[in-house]
């Protein structure tokens, strides 16, 4: 077990240094959200009502609404100023007996365990409780909600019941309370008989959880049957990283016409077809007659896969072939 609190139990001018554990566990069969096609995991993400973009965890506060509907935020900080003496204390305020503690203010149940040197002065707090036959009344905090709760002994262990407000328990409000029902006493005498026959002493090992094994069955079936999803491996937010990286490269080799290997012809063709309009336009002023066509410069990068610009003109190049065809004309 690994301990989840630890401070000391304050009992008058005593400090009994312990560690807390938590004395129970379910055993419920848990199940994801997947996704009924192909068994993917369903994920959520946190996302803020207002602008739509999702939210980090470590921007994430707690909001108290007003019943005016502002919200007053309170970060970590804001708790941490908070003055809870109980925070790394346990403090006992009384003694009781414990038949007069209602089980509906029990919540969850809690082990300590001495820390340290703590083992005599926790011994004796352990005796002295189990031979007064009482249990003592505490107050703890937990996960910033400070509690009552109950300290008993449980096989030689001080055993922790952290406990309800009184305000959290809520008052039964049923119409038949008010109604006046009575019952027969011959009824009465049979119902105490059938309770008399069905006492018994207590062993929770005698009871199973029937829903349970019964869900566990079904699945060993289904997992026996052939009757389970194979879910491929999720892609990884590192190799898509990665991917992204090695396109950006990519794409600034293409920019400064070193293109990688295995492209197609067209994707060069498609990368330097600003690089000629942009040496046309650098040599303007020196070639004023290419300047002067523009229906020359926007047809040059057509032919720059084929002839060269050191060796043919913008104005050649855009002619083609088309003095082929007038010299047709002219023999004819």
């Amino acid at each position: 077990m690994r301990s989840i609190w630890r401070g000391a139990v304050s009992f008058g001018l005593v400090s009994i240094g312990v560690k807390l554990y938590s004395a129970t566990e379910d055993k419920d069969i848990r199940f994801h959200q997947v996704h009924a096609a192909d068994g993917g995991r369903v994920k959520y993400k946190r996302v803020c009502s207002i602008d739509g973009e999702e939210v980090e965890y470590s921007d994430i506060a707690k909001g108290y609404e007003l019943p005016s509907g502002e919200v007053v935020i309170l970060t970590d900080e804001d708790f941490e100023e908070l003055p809870l003496t109980t925070r790394r204390e346990i403090e006992v305020l009384e003694f009781v007996d414990q038949d007069e503690i209602d089980p509906i203010m029990f919540e969850k149940t809690y082990y300590l365990e001495p820390d340290g040197p703590a083992a005599r002065p926790y011994v004796l707090l352990r005796d002295a409780l189990e031979n007064a036959g009482q249990v003592a009344i505490t107050k703890i905090a937990l996960r910033q909600r400070e509690s009552l709760a109950a300290m008993r002994v449980r096989d030689g262990i001080l055993v922790l019941h952290t406990m309800r407000w009184p305000d959290e328990i809520r008052r039964p409000d049923f119409a038949f309370l008010d109604e006046d029902i009575s019952v027969r006493p011959q009824e009465l005498k049979m119902a105490e008989a059938l309770i008399g026959s069905m006492t018994a002493e207590f062993d929770p090992t005698e009871f199973t959880d029937d829903y349970r094994e019964a869900m566990a069955a079904l699945l060993e079936a289904k997992q026996s049957g052939g009757e389970v999803a194979q879910v491929p491996d999720a892609p990884d937010d590192g190799a898509a990283v990665v991917d992204l990286m090695s396109a950006l490269r990519r794409s600034v080799e293409r920019a400064r016409g070193g293109a990688a290997d295995g492209e197609s012809a067209e994707e060069p063709a498609a990368a330097k077809k600003s690089a000629p309009k942009k040496a046309a336009a650098d040599e303007a002023p020196a070639k004023k007659p290419a300047a002067k066509k523009p229906a020359a410069k926007k047809a040059a990068p057509k032919k720059a896969a084929a002839t060269t610009p050191a060796t043919k003109t913008p104005a050649r190049a855009a002619a083609g072939d088309k003095p082929p065809a007038k010299r047709a004309r002219r023999s004819a």
